[in-house]
């Protein structure tokens, strides 16, 4: 195979598993598929989202002419870029930087905030060599195998929203500051959305023993994926380190391409989520979730974080006309860690029987 070598500024954070140095050897023979490595040069300077995530878990900014390193990947975004993988890639194609994690591929829609995506240029596919052989740079070389059923797990928190930006991953981290303060063996991933490590990392600071991304099994974005398998595949290694309750995340709003939905029509999920708090930015977007919850996934939900909580107008509103609490994560986080402490002690009474909650939190799950 013809290789190069090549000296690179920066290496995206999602290419970690990869263990990638600064000085590679790259080939004009690239791979356009989900989640290979793909060395490029920055041709533009932005003001805003002009950010990368990299390996060492710092945000660097991006300058013209430098040689970086990220996964080609496409995302859907509602308030952010749009874009896929193109069918062919060659050295010298012109694609764009969709994610301030390094996802790399071909922009369709940009977003008025953000002003146009970032252009990189093409130098070629990332080898690395193992065992003597060399082969291309991919995270799909390291990743969880998928679980297709889910027959014992420790409760689940499920954490969601009705958009992206609406609050979930604080008020992720915030029940998980609560539940390991309390005692408990916190394990957490997020599931769903574009690969960015930050908020995985923010779950544990905050007090989780581990925690997992979609990245863990080879996926750069979760737009029109199988989510599902993926999703059980990372709750089962997560009960491999057998704790006392797993916080998820899923990124992005209910509706849309990465999956949400089909995770919370999902029965095992059901059977084992012990309370779904649920990050709005307004009351209509309340009300939505409120009516979803009761008539297509027909689960109570535990508590409403995010702006809508911000002061009394929202929460009044929550609370009084809907009947399900508000709690602000910012401003009131040990009562919204209470909550979820109580739900998993006791279950409402609705969930018993009919969302197969059979456990108490003190209960051997991993029998």
């Amino acid at each position: 195979m013809e290789t190069f070598a090549l000296k690179v500024d920066l290496i995206s954070s999602i290419l970690k598993a990869c263990n990638l140095k600064h000085e590679l050897l790259v080939t004009p023979y690239i791979v356009a598929q989900e989640g290979y490595a793909l060395a490029v040069r920055v041709l533009d300077e932005k003001d805003v989202y002009n950010q990368l995530e990299c390996i060492d878990g710092q945000f660097h900014t991006l300058r013209k002419d430098q040689i970086i390193v990220g996964p080609l990947g496409e995302r859907m975004a509602l308030r952010g870029y749009s874009g896929r993988i193109p069918r062919r890639i060659k050295v010298g194609d012109v694609l764009h930087i969709l994610n301030m994690g390094g996802i790399i591929g071909k922009c369709t829609s940009d977003h008025p905030d953000l002003g146009p995506p970032l252009r990189v240029e093409v130098l070629g596919a990332v080898i690395v060599e193992e065992d003597g052989l060399r082969k291309h740079a991919s995270i799909l070389d390291h990743a969880l195998e998928p679980a297709f059923e889910l027959h014992r797990s420790a409760p689940l928190i499920m954490v969601s929203g009705t958009a992206m930006n609406s609050g979930k991953t604080f008020a992720a981290s915030q029940t998980i500051r609560g539940l390991a303060q309390s005692g408990l063996r916190v394990g957490a991933a997020k599931l769903t959305g574009a690969a960015l490590l930050r908020d995985t990392r923010m779950m544990e600071e905050h007090g989780a023993f581990r925690s997992l991304t979609f990245v863990d099994a080879g996926v750069v974005s979760t737009v029109n994926k199988d989510v599902v398998p993926i999703a059980k595949g990372l709750i089962e290694a997560l009960n491999a380190d057998k704790p006392d309750v797993i916080v998820l995340e899923l990124g992005d709003g209910i509706m849309g391409p990465y999956g949400v939905d089909a995770l919370l029509r999902d029965k095992e999920l059901q059977r084992f989520t012990r309370a779904h708090i649920v990050a709005a930015l307004d009351p209509v977007g309340v009300w939505a979730v409120d009516y979803l919850f009761r008539t297509q996934y027909h689960m109570p939900i535990a508590a409403i974080v995010g702006p809508v909580t911000d002061n009394e107008v929202g929460k009044r509103y929550v609370e009084g006309t809907l009947g399900i609490p508000a709690r602000n994560a910012m401003r009131e986080p040990e009562r919204l860690a209470s909550l979820i402490q109580r739900r998993l002690n006791h279950p409402p009474a609705e969930s018993t029987g009919h969302f197969g909650f059979h456990h108490p939190i003190t209960s051997e799950h991993h029998g």
